[in-house]
């Protein structure tokens, strides 16, 4: 047996559903399972979801406060007035921001923008940015993609007699903050039919009412926000993005050009992965490592060297992130395993001083992925007395909601239920740590504590075509509530594997039959080569592709995991060196059997306590293999001693060695002539030395000398001679008798076709041997006849 790494989920579909699906819509079964996942199932919301049939934005003007925005906008326009864009810092903001500052150029406003430094400043408006505009002579400030938790900042601004334009998504806490007026999808009683907009989705809408037309152009900035700040991608947002990434395939920002050179992504093939992999982690690390100012220079700017420059200067940064974030992550998890056992800690909550606050995120996301717990790193700043950090969380866990039972000890924080940021005092770590260990331990069971995989359906070899699989780009982008799908192909044979790649840590497999194959790659998991046997039926995870190669499509599936749910042979026969294949065996629950004291001298294993050395039956009195990997290390005397071991229970694998010093089958096993012959042979000598002549007779009838003494002691055992002082003579008196009745002879031939059964045969033939004495149950009489 193979166990999966993650509890698999496995969505349910209505078949009659699909098939009506298929039908209207004229698309494959894995598409219309999709679409049934999606929460599509009526077929003209299923068609607007493909083909973008009524795809169309939301008038911006539903917001309850967006026509008091623009008209005092415009008032400022007008009036000559400094406006100031405040934004975030990661790549939303960014987005945010570059959206604003383009529009609010684009009609004539005197504008700047503002992002606080990550360290010096945190999170979010602060009373001394607000003090610092009104001594520059800023009358407006719009918040972009933050503000919405800015209770005292919108107080400041009022007493300054500054007006402030709040446009945010972020959860609204209980209390507003004082503002000439707020543009938010959440706010209660909102009368905007969509609630899932990004930061930049907000200010694309406020740009939109500016306009008084939808800015097309401003798409490409809308769909990097978007699809960075994991938004569902359902709605608005599925627009947004669909639309950005077709847009950014053909821009001409020089920012961007520029930064998709530095990030050798392709701008013609720009996908929602590209975006989340190779352009979104560069403007976040920006902000993350500094002031992020460069990045909003990027996307504004107009000027190819400066483009370029940027451009460099941000990859650059970039790299140097990714240094950091490797060795916190490190530093993290030694953390964890020496001070802060998984045992006691329903969640992580740990810190460090000097880590840097920029990228707590990323190390959380990490441990999240390693421990499978809900998790906060901190970095401590003890001259401040503060800690800043960033949380992500596991499904079942609410963060926000927890963290807002906190609010207490949590003077800033904000965010979603997976993931948000905070600072609090570093007296208040432990209490945050307990109180949130105390929620998660009423709230979340053991299974919670095992990773899900979701998959999308289980899926027949027939249904995956290489139509099928172009099909499913239909349903893109995808991302958050629109997740790529990842599929269950269930019980299919596992017609060849291996190991690939330079170090060997990939793994190829071949699935299914003559009639359907298909080709899998799991990168990353060399290892299962290890665990998988011949002929074995699996249940297969992962993402369909298409292999293109010379001109040739084939469908092909990134593999995600395995499971194999039925015991397991691993045929280690002649492989000598032990340690080869034994550290391969799973260590929990594994049982050594070995039959003869003199294997572990030869194998020089004496010294080993966790084999079972299997003299008598009252060995295996007490003895369990229900669930475990067992090793065969040496060969049975009968194949009723294997019985009494595999005939106790189900064994998860079986490893069989075998290994035996005498060779029984390759040596000759006389047949019934060779008895005859030399019967006759001693009638005519009377009698014969086989301690002088023994090696001769043998070499001139081409057998072996052990045969001559085993044909020799069959008939001493039958009382056909005598022998003495190795002179062997017939008996005067003749007995009749079958050879059979001698247990020289018994013995013999039972080893002999034991080995026959458990050296000699193939694979196959061996595995078929196992399955038959396991359906044997053996009692323990039965085991004492073994031995005896």
């Amino acid at each position: 047996m193979l166990n999966s790494k993650t509890r698999w989920v496995i969505a349910e579909s209505d078949q009659k559903k699909i098939e009506e699906l298929e039908n209207e819509l004229k698309i494959p079964s894995l598409v219309a399972k999709l679409l049934l996942n999606r929460d599509l199932k009526d077929v003209e919301e299923a068609r607007a979801f493909l083909f973008d049939s009524g795809d169309s934005f939301h008038d911006p003007f539903l917001f309850d406060d967006m026509e008091k925005a623009v008209g005092r906008i415009r008032d400022a326009i007008h009036n000559q007035e400094r406006i100031l864009i405040f934004g975030d810092y990661d790549a939303d903001g960014v987005s945010s921001t570059s959206v604003m500052m383009t529009v609010l150029r684009d009609i004539g406003a005197q504008v700047e923008f503002y992002i606080p430094n990550r360290f010096s400043e945190g999170y979010g408006p602060n009373e001394q940015a607000f003090r610092w505009a009104k001594d520059e002579g800023f009358t407006l400030i719009i918040t972009v993609d933050t503000g919405i938790s800015a209770v005292h900042e919108g107080q400041v601004a009022k007493e300054l007699d500054m007006d402030l334009i709040i446009t945010d998504h972020h959860e609204p806490g209980p209390v507003l903050p004082e503002a000439h007026s707020i543009i938010h999808p959440k706010i209660e009683g909102s009368r905007y039919p969509f609630e899932e907009l990004a930061g930049v989705g907000v200010a694309f809408k406020l740009a939109h009412a500016l306009y008084g037309e939808l800015p097309v152009h401003l798409l490409d900035l809308a769909a990097i926000g978007t699809i960075a700040d994991l938004v569902p991608l359902r709605g608005e947002n599925r627009i947004l993005a669909k639309r950005g990434i077709a847009k950014l395939r053909t821009t001409e920002r020089k920012g961007i050009k520029a930064l998709c050179k530095v990030a050798n992504a392709k701008q013609l093939e720009m996908t929602e992965e590209s975006i989340g992999f190779m352009i979104a982690p560069r403007i976040n690390a920006v902000g993350r490592l500094g002031d992020a100012d460069p990045a909003v220079d990027l996307m504004l700017t107009e000027d190819d060297e400066e483009a370029k420059a940027l451009a460099e200067e941000i990859d650059s940064i970039n790299k140097e992130r990714q240094a950091i974030v490797n060795t916190m992550t490190q530093e993290a998890i030694e953390l964890v395993e020496k001070e802060f056992p998984l045992a006691e800690n329903s969640v992580l909550v740990i810190g460090k001083e000097g880590w840097n606050s920029g990228v707590v995120g990323i190390v959380a996301s990490r441990l999240v992925d390693k421990f499978y717990r809900p998790t906060i790193v901190l970095s401590f700043d003890p001259g401040k007395g503060i800690a800043k950090g960033s949380a992500r969380s596991i499904a079942g866990f609410d963060l926000f909601k927890s963290l807002s039972k906190c609010r207490d000890i949590l003077p800033h924080f904000g965010g979603h239920p997976m993931a948000a940021g905070m600072t609090l005092e570093l007296d208040h770590v432990e209490d945050l740590r307990n109180r949130l260990n105390e929620i998660a331990d009423d709230e979340l069971k053991e299974e919670d504590f095992i990773p899900v995989t979701v998959l999308d359906a289980a899926v027949n070899m027939e249904e995956i075509t290489i139509d099928s699989i172009e099909k499913l780009g239909l349903l893109a982008p995808y991302g958050m509530q629109n997740p790529k799908p990842k599929w269950v192909i269930e019980n299919v044979s596992i017609d060849h594997y291996k190991k690939i790649g330079s170090n060997q840590n990939h793994l190829k497999v071949v699935l299914g039959d003559e009639v359907n194959k298909l080709d899998g790659v799991g990168f990353g998991l060399g290892e299962l080569a290890d665990h998988i046997t011949p002929f074995t039926d699996a249940s297969i995870i992962g993402e369909f592709s298409i292999n293109e190669w010379n001109n040739r499509k084939k469908p092909q599936i990134f593999l995600h995991d395995i499971k194999i749910e039925k015991w397991q042979l691993f045929d280690v026969r002649g492989i000598k060196q032990v340690d080869k294949w034994e550290k391969q065996v799973p260590v929990e629950n594994k049982m050594v059997f070995c039959f003869h004291p003199s294997t572990l001298e030869k194998m020089n294993m004496k010294n080993r306590e966790d084999i079972l050395l299997v003299e008598d039956a009252g060995t295996l009195r007490d003895v369990q293999i229900e669930g475990a990997s067992i090793v065969l290390l040496d060969l049975p005397a009968s194949r009723e001693q294997v019985k009494a071991i595999v005939g106790k229970g189900l064994p998860h694998r079986i490893y069989a060695h075998f290994f035996q010093d005498e060779d029984h089958f390759f040596s000759t096993m006389p047949t019934r002539d060779h008895f005859k012959w030399y019967y006759a042979f001693l009638s005519k000598r009377g009698s014969f030395d086989l301690n002088k002549h023994g090696s001769e007779l043998a070499k001139y009838k081409g057998w072996s000398k052990e045969t001559i003494e085993f044909m020799s002691q069959v008939f001493f055992e039958l009382k056909f001679v005598t022998i003495v002082n190795g002179f062997i003579s017939l008996n005067p008196v003749k007995t009749k008798k079958d050879l059979s009745e001698s247990l020289a002879y018994q013995k013999k031939q039972q080893q002999y076709e034991l080995e026959n059964e458990l050296l000699y045969s193939s694979y196959t033939e061996l595995k078929a041997w196992f399955d038959a004495r396991m359906k044997e149950s053996v009692t323990f009489e039965e085991e004492v006849e073994a031995w005896t």
